[in-house]
C-alpha cells in the first residue's frame, strides 16, 4: 500500500512530474467506502488566497523581526497548532498522489526539510497508495499551511494553484479526530481495513529518535494507534472486511469472463507485503498456478513455504516482459517509482486467448506501474487503487453500524488525548518557575556565604546549599503539583491551566513572546548556517 510496502525496487528520487493533469475531487468529515457521509463538515479544500503570504525582502528582514510590527500583538498570543495538510483518495485522483508519493526510507529526510521551514516545528509523513497526508506542529497556522504547501509542490513539480484544488486542511482537534479515524480505518477506501494501522504504527517506528518527530506528534500518532486497537477490538470492525489487495483479486474476478482463475494464466509483480496478500487472495480465490517476478528469491520462495499446495514460478525482473506475454492476468504491486509497463511494452505482447479478449492489468501501486496510456490498446484493460470502488461498494452496508460505534470510541479518546495536548501548556510555566526560584535561591546563598567570609569550610557551604535547596523544593510542591497534569491527581483541567495563569501573572511568568522568539530565532540561527 505505501511505497516501501513491496520488496521490488530499492527507492528512487521522488517524482517531478507535473505534466500531468487531473480532476478534482471534493473532500468532508467521514466517509465510508466511496461514498461519504458527512457528520460534520471539517476539510477544507482551501484555494492559495485563503493563505496569508509572507514576505521577506532579505536575510536581514528575518522572521524575529516580523514579531516586531503592527500584527505582532495578533502574531505573538497565536499558539502553536497541530495541522494536517493531505491528499487522499477522497480528494485527489491517482494521476496526483502518486506525484506526492514519498518512499519510507525518504520519511526521515522529509522531516527534517519540514521542520526546517521557518514556522514548522514538529512533523511527520503517512504516505501510501491511497493518501500522502503531512503532521505538523505550526507556530502560524496560516504560514505553517503557506510553507507547507510550497513544499509539497517543490517535492511533486505539482503547482500550488493544482494542490490548493485537492489537499484538504485540518487544524488541532479535527486534525486529532481525523487520524484516529484513518488509524481505525473509517476513512480507507476499504472500511475498516487493518493495514492502515500497521503504516500508522510504521510512522512511529521510523520516527523514533528524527529530531522534528517531537513530543506533541509523537503522543498524536501513539494514541491514534491505541484508538486504533480499540476500535478493532471493541467494534469487530474488521470482521470480514476486505484489503485493497483482496479487492484487487475480486476486482479482476469480476472482469473475467468467467468467475474462477481456473483458467487464467496469472502473474504478480512485487513479493512485498502488497504482492504477498494478493497471492494469498489468489489463493483463497482457487488459483493453484502463478508466476511472481521480484527483484530476488527469496521472499517468494518464503511464500511458496507457506502456500506448499500451490505452484509459484519465481522469475527474476529481467524475465517481467518474457513473462507478461505468457500471463493473462496481471497484478503489479512494486515500490518503483517508474513505470514497469509502457504502452509500447504491451503493444509487443502476443495476443490473449479469444475467450478471454483483452490482457488484464490490475495495478495497485503508488506511484502506478502500469503507464495510464497503455489503456488505450484495443489488448489491454487497465484497472488501478480508484477503481477498487466498484468492489468496495458492495461491502459497505453491513459494517455502517460498526463505524458509527467506532465513532463513539474516537470521541472518547479525542477528549483524552486533548486534555493531555492541553496540560503541555503548563510545561513553560513550571520550568520558568523553577528557574525564577532558583536565581533566587543562588542570589541569596552568594550573599550569605559573601557575609560570612573565606574562612568557611566546605561543609559548611554544603549545608547551606542543601538547607536553600530544601526550602525552595518545599515551598514549590505545592504550586507544583497544581500545576501539573499526569494522572496523580484527579484535578480538572481547567482548574489546572487557571493555576498556571494565576502563577504567571504573580510571579511575571508570561512566556508565550519569548518562547516563539527564541523558537523562531533558533530556526533562523540555523538556516543561515
Amino acid at each position: 500500500m505505501a511505497a516501501a510496502a513491496s520488496g521490488f525496487a530499492a527507492p528512487l528520487p521522488w517524482p517531478n512530474n507535473a505534466e500531468r493533469t487531473t480532476a478534482a475531487k471534493s473532500c468532508s468529515h467521514f466517509q465510508i467506502g466511496p461514498s461519504r457521509i458527512t457528520l460534520k463538515t471539517r476539510c477544507e479544500i482551501a484555494s492559495q488566497n485563503s493563505v496569508q503570504a509572507v514576505t521577506i525582502g532579505s536575510r536581514s528582514s528575518s522572521a524575529l523581526q516580523l514579531l516586531k510590527t503592527s500584527s505582532a500583538d495578533r502574531y505573538t498570543k497565536e499558539k502553536s497548532s497541530i495541522a494536517v495538510i493531505g491528499l487522499n483518495v477522497h480528494t485527489a485522483p491517482v494521476e496526483i498522489r502518486e506525484k506526492l508519493a514519498i518512499p519510507e526510507a525518504q520519511w526521515s529526510q522529509a522531516i527534517g526539510e519540514l521542520c526546517a521551514l521557518n514556522h514548522i516545528e514538529e512533523a511527520a509523513v503517512l504516505s501510501t497508495c491511497n493518501r500522502m497526508e503531512i503532521y505538523v506542529v505550526a507556530l502560524s497556522q496560516n504560514r505553517g499551511v503557506k510553507e507547507v504547501t510550497e513544499w509539497m509542490s517543490k517535492l511533486s513539480g505539482v503547482p500550488v494553484s493544482e494542490l490548493s484544488k485537492h489537499r484538504f486542511l485540518l487544524f488541532n482537534k479535527d486534525a486529532t479526530q481525523h487520524l484516529f479515524e484513518v488509524a481505525a480505518g473509517l476513512d480507507s477506501l476499504v472500511l475498516g481495513e487493518g493495514q492502515i494501522l500497521a503504516q500508522v504504527k510504521h510512522v512511529v517506528k521510523v520516527g523514533q529518535g528524527v529530531p522534528g518527530f517531537d513530543r506533541k506528534i509523537s503522543g498524536l500518532f501513539k494514541h491514534a494507534i491505541t484508538v486504533g486497537k480499540r476500535v478493532r477490538t471493541e467494534t469487530r470492525i474488521a470482521s470480514g472486511s476486505v484489503s485493497v489487495s483482496s479487492a484487487a483479486v475480486e476486482l479482476a474476478l469480476m472482469k473475467l469472463p468467467e468467475p474462477s482463475y481456473a483458467m487464467a494464466r496469472v502473474l504478480v509483480i512485487g513479493a512485498g507485503k502488497m504482492g504477498k496478500l494478493v497471492i494469498k487472495h489468489l489463493v483463497a480465490k482457487g488459483c493453484r498456478d502463478m508466476v511472481v517476478v521480484n527483484r530476488s528469491e527469496e521472499r517468494v520462495a518464503a511464500i511458496r513455504e507457506e502456500f506448499k499446495d500451490v505452484e509459484i514460478i519465481y522469475k527474476p525482473l529481467s524475465d517481467m516482459q518474457a513473462s507478461a506475454s505468457e500471463a493473462d492476468v496481471i497484478f503489479t504491486c512494486t515500490a518503483s517509482e517508474t513505470s514497469l509497463f509502457l504502452k509500447e511494452h504491451v503493444q509487443m505482447l502476443p495476443s490473449v486467448s479469444p475467450e478471454l479478449g483483452k490482457r488484464l492489468f490490475v495495478d495497485i501501486s503508488v506511484p502506478r506501474n502500469v503507464a495510464p496510456c497503455v489503456s488505450d490498446l484495443a489488448t489491454a484493460s487497465v484497472y488501478n487503487v480508484d477503481d477498487l470502488k466498484e468492489v468496495v461498494a458492495a461491502n459497505k452496508e453491513d459494517r455502517l453500524q460498526k463505524a458509527m460505534e467506532a465513532l463513539t470510541i474516537i470521541t472518547e479518546e479525542l477528549n483524552k488525548f486533548e486534555a493531555w495536548k492541553d496540560s503541555l501548556e503548563t510545561v513553560p510555566t513550571i520550568k520558568k518557575f523553577r528557574a525564577y526560584a532558583e536565581r533566587i535561591r543562588a542570589s541569596e546563598v552568594d550573599k550569605c556565604l559573601s557575609k560570612m567570609g573565606g574562612d568557611i569550610s566546605k561543609k559548611q557551604q554544603k549545608a547551606i546549599y542543601d538547607l536553600s535547596m530544601g526550602i525552595v523544593n518545599k515551598l514549590l510542591h505545592g504550586p507544583m503539583q497544581h500545576l501539573r497534569c499526569d494522572g496523580s491527581e484527579n484535578r480538572p483541567l481547567n482548574e489546572i491551566l487557571e493555576n498556571m495563569n494565576a502563577i504567571n501573572r504573580m510571579f511575571d511568568l508570561e512566556t508565550d513572546i519569548s518562547m516563539l522568539e527564541e523558537k523562531i530565532r533558533a530556526k533562523m540561527e540555523r538556516s543561515q548556517k
